[in-house]
Parts: structure tokens; sequence; C-alpha cells
């Protein structure tokens, strides 16, 4: 994979419709997880930890900041917060694929300067089944 531009990550929201991008996000990171389930026992080839293949919880964590691009992308995020709802969203990365399925907003946070424009803080964590598509 060539190296790509960061700003080229999209967060995108399911409107009811279709799926709208919703801000301007200058800084992201995406980080995908796994528990893992220790089954060692004392019978394990030489006392190396074994694993158990397929177990555990998997999760997804998501935080940006960024600019909103309208007062309808604001609303559309600001709503899914309030609602404590898992909202359907997709991570778009260039070159890489698209990350789709249930988020919750865990976090979103305000900020702005009296000469500048009006930032925010967003933090997602996955609440369904995530699905991944090559580009």
């Amino acid at each position: 994979m060539a190296s790509q531009r960061g700003k080229d990550i999209l967060l995108k929201f399911w409107d009811g419709t279709g799926f709208v991008t919703v801000a301007g996000l200058r800084t992201k990171r995406i980080s995908l997880n796994a528990q893992t389930v220790d089954i060692t026992d004392s019978q394990s080839a030489g006392r190396w930890r074994e694993l158990l293949d397929g177990a555990g919880v998997r999760r997804a964590s998501v935080s940006a900041s960024g600019i909103f691009r309208d007062a309808a992308s604001d609303e559309l995020v600001r709503a899914a917060f309030f609602a404590g709802a898992v909202t359907q969203m997709q991570l778009v990365i260039p070159d890489f694929g698209t990350i789709e399925g249930g988020f919750q907003v865990t976090s979103l946070d305000y900020a702005g300067n009296h000469d500048g424009e009006v930032t925010f803080d967003i933090a997602l964590e996955s609440g369904s089944e995530l699905t991944f598509g090559a580009l």
C-alpha cells in the first residue's frame, strides 16, 4: 500500500436515506482491538501460552477532530450522542477499504477561539458487528 493523505479518511453517518460525510476531519485515529482467551494449562507444550481461536471480544474505537460541514451534519451527530443510539457509520480509508457498522458516539466536545472557527472532538465505540470492504 502506497502512502496516503490522512485528510482523505472520511467519517460518514447514516441519515435514514444514505451515508453522508459529516465533517471536515483534521485528525483521525481508528483502533481495532481483540481480546484473547487464554487456554494455557499444565499440559501446554513447553509451558507456552495457548490462545483459543476465534474467541474473545472484538471492538473498534475511533477518535477524530475537525469542523462540521454544515448545521445538518452537526445535528446528525449531536442527535446520535443525545439519543445514546448505536448508529450506522462508515469509515472510508483510501486505498485500503471501508469499515461499516454500528457505532455509538461516546464523547462529543466543542471548542473555539475568539478569532477562529468552532471545532469538535468526537469518540466512537463499535456497538455491533463491523464489516470490511476492500476498495
